[in-house]
């Protein structure tokens, strides 16, 4: 999200979209039925801005959860509308990573990011309506969408490798 934001012109905003990239999916692990729905509550309780809290539950505007409720809350800023785009497609592209002999972005093609996205039998969990969605609220064409996110996640791979592996021997 960092990246996209100094890409996309809103450099000095960066900061503020990584926060909601890293709080998008705060309610998921224990709530997962209820995902975008418990968010609210949670961040509100934590002392989160409105903004904030609308950027988290936007990510899953149209699509409806484990419960049977549907999100009604859609993006409206460029940072929202890029999270719901993204969201979606960075599993596609990091199970596509793992596919890989380096299990890295960093030497991914967009050709080959192209062919897995076609197959509906790979990373079938990933709802290819919900990525094609995320472009067309962009003004994109799906293309873009594609190269820009597997860059971004390309950049990002060894500072978020190391974060984790970082975290991970401290636990």
């Amino acid at each position: 999200m960092k990246w996209y934001a100094t890409e996309l012109g809103y450099g000095d905003q960066a900061e503020y979209w990584g926060i909601v990239g890293l709080l998008h999916d705060i309610d998921f692990e224990q709530y997962p039925q209820e995902h975008c729905l418990k968010a609210p509550q949670m961040l509100r309780e934590a002392g989160v801005g409105e903004d904030i809290i609308h950027a988290v539950v936007s990510h899953g505007y149209g699509i409806t959860v484990g419960c049977g409720e549907t999100i009604d809350v859609a993006p409206e800023h460029e940072m929202e509308k890029v999270l719901f785009a993204a969201d979606e497609l960075t599993g596609l592209i990091w199970a596509a990573a793992l596919m890989r002999p380096s299990k890295s972005t960093k030497d991914m093609e967009l050709k080959s990011l192209k062919k897995k996205y076609k197959s509906k039998g790979f990373a079938a969990g990933c709802s290819r309506e919900v990525i094609q969605r995320g472009a067309e609220q962009l003004g994109w064409e799906l293309e873009q969408l594609l190269t820009m996110t597997l860059q971004a996640m390309a950049v990002c791979e060894d500072e978020i490798k190391a974060k984790m592996d970082a975290y991970e021997g401290g636990m």
